[in-house]
């Protein structure tokens, strides 16, 4: 479907689009440990591994929670599959369900990953701080720190999903 699209092709895509170096090397980090969860989940590995790749792409535009909406234009205009724009549009939060979404000024719909490589690469963005692995736990007790019970079960009960799905701890992946 997307084969002719390759790692190094999105990354160019990101470096076209204004992605910083941080931003791209967390992309990286990101696509690493997203490879890994999609072996072991039996998804789509090349999918898993460019919808990594780009899931940050709007964060050329902005560095808040909008960045998947810009990421998403930002896909479109290159033409890129429903499949990468989706893992794009849906990795944010953990998934947001639409009631959420419009609280936080988003377009009012839902943003919670469906397939298996939405959610492969939600987490794996989860399990990486800029380019520092961490434990679920970790963002987990950022959530409640700043008063987001919500999005702390969302990230505990996409981890439990996927840990099931691996039969492993992703934690200690």
């Amino acid at each position: 479907m997307m084969r002719e699209v390759s790692a190094e092709k999105c990354i160019f895509l990101l470096k076209k689009s204004g992605c910083s170096e941080e931003v791209i090397k967390h992309c990286k980090c990101v696509r690493d440990i997203a490879v890994l969860i999609a072996k072991k989940a039996n998804a789509d590995v090349h999918i898993v591994e460019l919808g990594a790749l780009l899931h940050d792409i709007g964060r050329s535009k902005t560095h808040g929670i909008y960045h998947a909406i810009e990421g998403v234009k930002i896909a479109k205009n290159y033409g890129l599959s429903s499949k990468l724009i989706k893992i794009i549009e849906r990795h944010i939060g953990a998934g947001i369900p639409a009631e959420v979404a419009k609280k936080l000024g988003l377009p009012s719909k839902d943003y919670i990953p469906i397939s298996i490589e939405e959610k492969v690469v939600c987490h794996a963005d989860n399990l990486i701080d800029k380019c520092k692995r961490q434990k679920i736990e970790y963002e987990i007790e950022k959530a409640l720190q700043k008063n987001q019970k919500e999005y702390a079960i969302r990230l505990l009960n996409l981890h439990h999903e996927l840990c099931k799905k691996c039969g492993i701890d992703l934690n200690n992946l």
